[in-house]
C-alpha cells in the first residue's frame, strides 16, 4: 500500500516529535511519503496529486482545516476511486476524528489508524457541498461565520475554546457586518427569513472543549444535511438553545427555531454579502450559497 502522511505543522497539539513517531509506525506498514504543509491550500494540492497519482492512502495529521484541504484534494475530480482517508488529530477542536470516534490523543489514534490498515477495516462517509466546497462537519452563514471569522483574523493566539467563547460573545453584541437577514430556501417549503443558519453534516456539530455541541441530532455521516437556523437573536432565545445544545440529550424546541435532520440539499441568500464558513475555515463573503448532501463520498479508515 502506496501511503502520503500530510502534516501540519502548525496545527495546535502538532509536534515533530509526534510527527515523527507516526511517520515511523506507518512505515512499518506501509510504503510511505510524509509532506510538510508550507501555505494554505498545500495539503489541498498533495491530496489531489495523490488521487490523481493513484496513491492508496493519505493521512492528514493536523485540525480540521488540514482535514478539510485534504478532502478537498482527494476529491477534486468528484467521488469515485479516490484514495482512502486517514485521521490523526493534530488540532483544537478536531470534529470530524471525534465523530469517527478517534481517540483525541495522537498515539492513541496513530494505534486506530495502525489496526485498522492490518484489518482493512474502513466505513463510507457522506459529506456536504458548499459552493463547490465540500465538507466534512459543518459549514455557516451569519453569526457562526462570523465568529470563525474573528477567530482566524487572531492567528497570534492559541485557537482554544475560551477563544471561541469569547469570540462568539463580542460577535453577538458587536456583530462585524450588523445583523443581516437571511433566506432560507428548503425544496417543498416556503422560504424563511432567519438570523442565522447552521448547516451540519453530523452530530455533534462542535465541541465546547470536551461538551459536544448538538444542533441536528438526527443528522449523520449516513444521512443528509441537518439545518438549524434561528428567526431571532434575542438573548431569552439563545440562551435557550445554547442551553439545550450543551445537554448531553439535545432536544431543541422554541417558536425563534428552524430545523430539519435530514435534507438532500437547500438554499441560503442574503440582499448583502455576509461572512461564510466551512469546517471553521472562514471563505470570505456570499449572497448565495447552494449545500447539497452527497451519501458514500469518502472512504475512512476507522478501526471497529
Amino acid at each position: 500500500m502506496r501511503a502520503i502522511l500530510v502534516v501540519n505543522p502548525r496545527a495546535t497539539s502538532t509536534t515533530a516529535g509526534g510527527r515523527d513517531v507516526l511517520a515511523h509506525a506507518l512505515a512499518s506498514q506501509v510504503k510511505l511519503e510524509v509532506v510538510e504543509t508550507d501555505y494554505p491550500g498545500h495539503a489541498l494540492a498533495v491530496a489531489r496529486d495523490a488521487a490523481r497519482e493513484g496513491i492508496d492512502l493519505v493521512v492528514a495529521h493536523g485540525g480540521d482545516g488540514t482535514v478539510n484541504e485534504v478532502v478537498n484534494g482527494l476529491l477534486s475530480d468528484g467521488p469515485g476511486d479516490a484514495p482512502a482517508l486517514g485521521v490523526v488529530p493534530g488540532g483544537s477542536a478536531n470534529v470530524f476524528a471525534r465523530a469517527l470516534g478517534v481517540s483525541r490523543d495522537p498515539v492513541e489514534a496513530t494505534h486506530q489508524l495502525l489496526r485498522a490498515i492490518e484489518g482493512g477495516q474502513s466505513r463510507s462517509v457522506g459529506l456536504g457541498r458548499a459552493d463547490g466546497r465540500w465538507f466534512t462537519f459543518n459549514a455557516g452563514l451569519g453569526w457562526d461565520a462570523d465568529v470563525v471569522t474573528t477567530v482566524a483574523d487572531r492567528r497570534g493566539k492559541q485557537t482554544n475554546a475560551l477563544l471561541y467563547l469569547r469570540s462568539a460573545v463580542a460577535c453577538y453584541f458587536r456583530p462585524p457586518l450588523g445583523r443581516e437577514p437571511l433566506t432560507v430556501h428548503v425544496p417543498g417549503e416556503e422560504p424563511v427569513e432567519v438570523r442565522t443558519a447552521f448547516v451540519s453534516n453530523t452530530d455533534p456539530w462542535s465541541y465546547l472543549g470536551p461538551r459536544p455541541v448538538h444542533l441536528n441530532t438526527g443528522t449523520s455521516f449516513d444521512t443528509g444535511l441537518g439545518l438549524f437556523a434561528l428567526t431571532a437573536l434575542s438573548l431569552p432565545t439563545v440562551y435557550r438553545h445554547v442551553r439545550q445544545a450543551l445537554r448531553a440529550e439535545a432536544k431543541h424546541r422554541g417558536r425563534r427555531l428552524l430545523r430539519y435532520d435530514d435534507l438532500a440539499e437547500l438554499r441560503v441568500e442574503a440582499e448583502q454579502p455576509v461572512n461564510f464558513q466551512v469546517d471553521g475555515d472562514p471563505l470570505g463573503k456570499r449572497t448565495r450559497v447552494e449545500f447539497t448532501s452527497v451519501s458514500h463520498a469518502l472512504t475512512v479508515l476507522v478501526a471497529g
